[in-house]
């Protein structure tokens, strides 16, 4: 399931729901659009994300940690909303360096030059097979909930039926959305500016990057191999009518 960078605004536009009362994948999707580096929720709420650097604690002397912990409290004290912290850890692919260190190798003339590239090559290729090489990047989500929407789901019994029902498609009209934006950015300013304090490099994600994360999320397996392509590409419609009129049954091999 791939998460798309459009999704329709209109309830009149999802699809109509499976004979027998199932849901299809999207619906249970909680992200409706994601635009101008601002994630939209079904729930007509936003979110931004902040990409953080890593800090090597350990290494730091007894005065340079309480620092970093003092500043990390206060960091935490100065907010009015609530931050959501994710780590993600994934296996680094080194197949392509690999591939090209064995074409470099091939094009280099030096005898001794070469033997010492194919002890290299071989070193990294029993390395890959043996350990799990892993890379870990530090995400903050930042929210803003509108007040009407979290008047909505300010129940209890209200939560509880969301989490085991599809969210319903609100839509959120251009002018709100400046608004909603606006808040939003304010909020990642602050937390920005709070990190930085403690020494972590702060990044906000922009659309296309935003599109990459989330695909990778939910295609862990999937994002390896095939990458998406460039948001901006997609300027036209990638369903075109053609001549004629398309049969009424299911496609050979369609799931029902």
């Amino acid at each position: 399931m791939a998460v798309p960078a459009q999704v329709p605004q209109s309830k009149t536009n999802q699809p109509p729901a499976k004979a027998g009362g199932g849901k299809s994948t999207q619906n249970s999707l909680l992200i409706s659009e994601i635009k101008d580096g601002v994630v939209i929720m079904r729930d007509g709420s936003l979110r931004g994300v902040i990409l953080g650097s890593a800090i090597n604690f350990d290494l730091m002397s007894p005065q340079e940690q309480d620092s970093v912990e003092f500043s990390y409290q206060g960091f935490l004290n100065s907010l009015h909303f609530p931050i959501q912290i994710v780590i993600k850890s994934q296996k680094i692919d080194l197949d392509p360096y690999i591939e090209k260190l064995k074409t470099k190798r091939n094009d280099q003339s030096n005898e001794l030059l070469g033997l010492l590239m194919d002890d290299y090559i071989a070193n990294i290729t029993a390395l890959v097979d043996e350990v799990n090489i892993m890379d870990k990047q530090f995400y903050i989500v930042v929210p803003y909930i509108p007040p009407l929407t979290a008047a909505k789901g300010s129940n209890l019994i209200t939560k509880l039926q969301a989490a085991f029902e599809s969210t319903p498609q609100i839509t959120v009209n251009e002018e709100d959305f400046k608004k909603y934006k606006t808040e939003l950015a304010q909020r990642m300013q602050l937390v920005s500016g709070g990190l930085t304090q403690i020494g972590i490099r702060a990044i906000a994600l922009n659309t296309q990057e935003l599109i990459d994360l989330y695909y990778s999320a939910y295609n862990p397996d999937v994002a390896i191999n095939e990458k998406l392509i460039d948001a901006s590409q997609l300027q036209t419609p990638v369903v075109t009518k053609g001549d004629g009129s398309a049969p009424r049954g299911p496609l050979p091999g369609a799931p029902i």
